[in-house]
């Protein structure tokens, strides 16, 4: 259902301050949209009950605890598959849905990551701020949506789960660079003042 997968001045986050150009941008939104477009089909493919796809979103009774297993271990998941080159694990983690994507698909969907080396291991150390609440949407899913706090620059991430057999699969991820809210509004070329 989505694709891919920041800090500044602390040693820790160096890694998460790679240039990325206007093309790597739409490159990766490209992706994550596609990654999204797929998850939304399959979802809607496997919904056989009407009423239950016209259900309106509702929130998650989830503990924070366990938001912060799932998204910490779904991302650092991801960062270890952009470390190795090896997907498998990363799509057998994943539910049924998700498995249907290769090794070597998920390869190429993460290749711009692992080629800019963009190392995430800061999750597992910081705290990600939900944008939304916890929720599950209309086919089922939950739905977690925020970002891990940094300097000039943020991991926003949009994670999806489905029940299987008890617990929450990976249905679909996307993740990557972005302005923190406070650097955006920032002028682009400050002065001093003259005296």
């Amino acid at each position: 259902m989505f694709t891919i997968i920041d800090l500044r001045r602390r040693r820790i986050f160096r890694s998460f301050r790679p240039a990325f150009d206007d093309a790597r941008k739409r490159r990766f939104a490209t992706i994550a949209l596609s990654l999204y477009v797929a998850g939304v089909c399959l979802a809607s493919a496997a919904l056989t009950n009407s009423a239950r796809a016209e259900q309106a979103a509702r929130p998650a009774n989830i503990e924070r605890v366990g938001v912060l297993i799932l998204v910490r271990s779904t991302l650092l998941a991801l960062d270890h598959a952009n470390k190795t080159g090896v997907y498998t694990v990363l799509r057998d983690l994943g539910s049924p849905q998700f498995q249907t994507n290769t090794a070597a698909r998920l390869s190429d969907i993460f290749a711009a990551q692992r080629r800019d080396k963009l190392d995430l291991s800061a999750v597992a150390a910081v705290d990600p701020q939900l944008t939304t609440p916890p929720q599950i949407d209309p086919n089922g899913m939950l739905r977690l949506v925020g970002f891990f706090p940094a300097g000039q620059q943020q991991l926003n991430f949009d994670l999806s789960f489905a029940p299987v057999n008890g617990q929450w699969r990976l249905f679909g991820i996307s993740a990557g660079l972005g302005p923190s809210p406070a650097t955006a509004q920032l002028p682009q070329n400050r002065q001093a003042p003259k005296k």
